[in-house]
Formats: structure tokens, C-alpha cells, sequence
């Protein structure tokens, strides 16, 4: 059993909080959420009767709200972030004052000695050079608002001495806060309720990360901080760096009805399109647990349940 570590997690009760605020506490750790429930759903609500579990409703960029709570903390993850270009786009006020300021107001609040686990965007590769792959050496060259205030808030936290940063994959898979507009997620989805999905950019490769798996790198990154801080570290699945045709072709496999066809109907705001190296934090000891496969099966089975039907009126 590893020390008990308490640790601050802002924006837990989103798509990847919901996930890793349950296996924080699983390996021992106490652990704090601060969020303000934008998305008014209770992902956390399993996780009440812990008593390592703490919550408290509140806004990521107010230092008065922060300020006892980093007081308390041995960890910081902050996780509260507007994410997507899209998202972005439309509050881009708030896409600085989350995604960056709100970071630089954290670790100004932290002492030295207190650690921070960041997760980012591997979109900040922008487009990659054919058949080389992107490695945490290659130049950062985000095309969005998302991208930028991503880059520089990693840059805040690789600059004090006592962090690291995740660069995620596309990531995909079921999570108490389900997000149905990720590619793979999304794509699934469509396989399912539509039969059928439309590509632009088919060709635009992309690597992938299974929730559960960005999950376990925060849990390897901690067990093993003082050998890995410092230092950004790209996390996907290595045998899944593939365009937008391949990953219909793959889902096609499990959803046999599944039709896909291409059209100049769109462009990626991020132009995501590159090939990514996951050799740093593999040579570290990690491993992906979560296939593609065992990933899109999971979904398939996950959407009998929910349907987004936010917009419809059936």
C-alpha cells in the first residue's frame, strides 16, 4: 500500500475526473473535487459514502475558493478545462481565463514542494510530417485557441520544478460523465443509432487512449514522480495511430451494418493529423491496459443505455 497522498482535483466530475477520482481512491489516496457542475449531472455520486472523498462546489479561478483547499493538499491535478476547439471557440474568454489563468493561479498558491499532474492536448503537435512521428522533443504548433491555452498552461507547469504533463491521446471509452463528442466515442455512437457516418479529412491520422488508461498514467505517474517529473509525456496506445478510415474500418468490425462515406463537408479547427510516439512513458514501466477494440465493444454496449437526446424529440 502506497503512502496516502491527499490530492486536489479540479474539474473531477468531468470525462476523466468521473474516471480517476474513483481509482485515486481505490489506491489509497484522499482526494478533494472542485468543480461547478456545468453540465448539472452528479458523475461523482458513487464515490459519496467514501470517506477519503471530499466535493465542493465552486469556480477553479477563484484563489479565495482555492486557497484552503491547496492549503490541505499534497497534489495538485488540475483537470478543469473548457476542451475542444470548438467549445473554446465559443467562450473564448473563458477558454483563457480556465485553460491558462486559472493554472498560473493554482501553482502560484502552491509551495515547492507540492506536486502537480497536468493533463493536455497531443493536438498541440498541430500537423505532424509524414512519416515521422511526434515525439515530446517535436515543435509545438497548435492551430487553435484549445491548443494554445493548452501549451501554455503545460508550460506554466513544467516551468516550477515539481510537475509533469500527460499530452493525451483522442481519448475514448465509457465514463460516468460521458462525453459522445470525442471521435471515437462519437463515431461508435453514430455506428449505432445511425448506421452510418460521413468523413471529411478520412485521411487525417490520429493516436487514441482508452479513459481507463489516462486514468493509469496519473496513478504511474505518482508512484513514480521523482523519476519522471519535470518532463511532458505523450500517452496512447502505440499499435493506434490511424486515420479516420481505418478506426470506421475497425468499428465496422463490431457494428457489421455500419456504412461510412467521404465528403468535403467540414475541416478539423486543429488539423490534427500526425503520428505520435508514446516511447518516453512506455520506457518508464507504463503499459496500456485498454485495447481499441475492447474500447469500441464497450461503447457499443454503452449506448443501449444512453441515447443523446438532448436535441431530439422522439
Amino acid at each position: 500500500m502506497a503512502n496516502k497522498l491527499r490530492i486536489l482535483v479540479t474539474g473531477g466530475a468531468g470525462y476523466l475526473g468521473s474516471t480517476l477520482v474513483p481509482a485515486l481512491l481505490e489506491a489509497g489516496h484522499a482526494v478533494t473535487v472542485l468543480d461547478n457542475f456545468m453540465f448539472r449531472q452528479a458523475p461523482l455520486a458513487h464515490v459519496c459514502a467514501h470517506p477519503d472523498f471530499d466535493v465542493v462546489r465552486g469556480d477553479c479561478r477563484d484563489a479565495s475558493v482555492l486557497k484552503p483547499l491547496v492549503a490541505k493538499a499534497d497534489i495538485a491535478i488540475p483537470l478543469a478545462a473548457l476542451v475542444g476547439a470548438p467549445l473554446c471557440n465559443n467562450d473564448q474568454t473563458g477558454a483563457v481565463s480556465i485553460n491558462r489563468d486559472a493554472v498560473r493561479t493554482l501553482l502560484g498558491l502552491l509551495a515547492k514542494d507540492q506536486r502537480v499532474l497536468m493533463p493536455v492536448t497531443n493536438s498541440g503537435y498541430g500537423v505532424g510530417e509524414p512519416g515521422k512521428e511526434c515525439t515530446e522533443e517535436s515543435p509545438l504548433r497548435p492551430l487553435s485557441l484549445y491548443g494554445r491555452t493548452k501549451v501554455e498552461a503545460e508550460e506554466l507547469v513544467l516551468g516550477r520544478d515539481n510537475g509533469m504533463s500527460f499530452r493525451l491521446a483522442t481519448v475514448f471509452g465509457m465514463s460516468p460523465r460521458m462525453r459522445i463528442d470525442l471521435l471515437v466515442n462519437d463515431f461508435v455512437h453514430r455506428a449505432v443509432t445511425d448506421r452510418a457516418v460521413v468523413l471529411f479529412e478520412p485521411h487525417f491520422k490520429r493516436n487514441y487512449i482508452h479513459v481507463r488508461d489516462v486514468a493509469r498514467a496519473f496513478l504511474h505517474g505518482i508512484a513514480n514522480f521523482q523519476a519522471m517529473k519535470n518532463r511532458p509525456y505523450n500517452v496512447g496506445l502505440s499499435d493506434a495511430n490511424l486515420s479516420k478510415m481505418e478506426l470506421c474500418q475497425r468499428i465496422q468490425a463490431h457494428v457489421p451494418g455500419f456504412v461510412f462515406l467521404e465528403a468535403p463537408i467540414g475541416e478539423d479547427p486543429d488539423k490534427r493529423d500526425y503520428i505520435v510516439s508514446n516511447a518516453r512513458i512506455e520506457a518508464t514501466g507504463f503499459k496500456p491496459a485498454h485495447s481499441l477494440d475492447a474500447g469500441i465493444a464497450e461503447l457499443v454496449k454503452g449506448y443501449r443505455m444512453i441515447r443523446n437526446g438532448m436535441y431530439g424529440n422522439v
